[in-house]
């Protein structure tokens, strides 16, 4: 199988026939093999016979169906699983991605890159309550975890199969794809694609999403710059407030010694313990952290590399 196009969808019955049948247009004089996997998140409207009806005419669809609402992510991450093929492709359900972007991603995914995301360059979404915030938080996730994209939030992506596979996502980690990939050691590029307005159904993003997505992003970054060694991040942070506790005990010690003055009352001197012990609780999680990441990655025989070639001419006589 040359081509998968992974689509998640939830509850949009009205945008599925036009997308599969605009979808197969575009993905048809490509002359590759293809397959479109279409994950209906737990949806509650007609979603799910309409994609069971169009798997009967177009074998060439493959349905998956999650017991209830997991979550894009989840939905997303389901779809990978199932493809077979050696390039993956994953775009939404709504409608607003353009199919004929793919060939685009395609191209750009030969010249040597492992992943290429869209970037939504005339977005049509309001611009207080969805640009805005958006480009916010794309200038703080590419400042976070030093993958610089214009737009973390456009699902269109293509994706070769090694990388793709090598994923695990969680929460709303499939906004940070590229970021998670990069540090697999994929090589990352970003071009302009297609972004058209809602035609059919209401967003499913709401405010409350921004909080998930920050805490993520924390996870995100911890990951790609802490996985193999908590401890300097732990560490850090119980050595800076263990050293402000020391530093405030010393300027007390001082008062007591040479000028008699009363500590013992003092809130100074419970911030000081406060700091001391609270640098001591910092630096033992990140002991832990380290016993914690051995286990993960020596039980595992996980490497804390990944390679991309090998040359070896043999032993030499």
């Amino acid at each position: 199988m040359d081509l998968s196009v992974v689509i998640p969808v939830y509850n949009e019955e009205e945008s599925l026939e036009p997308l599969i049948q605009e979808a197969s247009s575009v993905l048809k004089p490509l002359g590759r093999s293809y397959e479109l996997i279409l994950v209906d998140d737990g949806s509650t409207d007609g979603t799910y016979p309409i994609l069971s009806r169009l798997h009967k005419k177009e074998p060439r669809i493959k349905v998956l169906r999650l017991k209830r609402n997991f979550g894009q992510t989840a939905a997303v991450a389901a779809g990978i699983s199932h493809a077979q093929g050696e390039v993956i492709v994953a775009m939404d359900g709504d409608g607003q991605n353009d199919p004929r972007d793919i060939p685009a991603l395609l191209n750009k995914l030969e010249e040597g890159f492992d992943l290429v995301s869209g970037w939504r360059y005339h977005r049509q979404d309001p611009f207080w309550s969805r640009r805005l915030p958006s480009q916010i938080a794309n200038g703080v996730i590419s400042w976070m975890t030093q993958v610089k994209l214009h737009d973390y939030g456009c699902t269109l992506k293509a994706i070769r199969r090694e990388v793709a596979k090598d994923l695990k996502l969680y929460g709303e980690m499939h906004r940070f794809i590229p970021a998670i990939a990069y540090e697999r050691g994929a090589r990352i590029a970003e071009i302009k694609v297609n972004h058209r307005s809602r035609r059919w159904g209401k967003s499913k993003y709401g405010i409350a999403r921004t909080f998930r997505v920050v805490l993520d992003l924390l996870t995100v970054k911890f990951l790609i710059s802490y996985a193999t060694r908590p401890l300097h991040i732990f560490g850090l942070i119980g050595l800076m407030i263990g050293g402000a506790g020391f530093l405030i005990g010393i300027y007390l010690s001082v008062q007591k010694i040479f000028y008699g003055l009363e500590i013992g009352g003092r809130p100074l001197l419970l911030l000081s313990v406060l700091l001391i012990l609270i640098s001591f609780q910092f630096i033992t999680m990140g002991l832990l952290g380290e016993m914690l990441a051995r286990t993960y990655h020596e039980s595992q025989d996980k490497p804390i590399y990944v390679i991309k070639e090998i040359l070896d001419e043999g032993k030499l006589p």
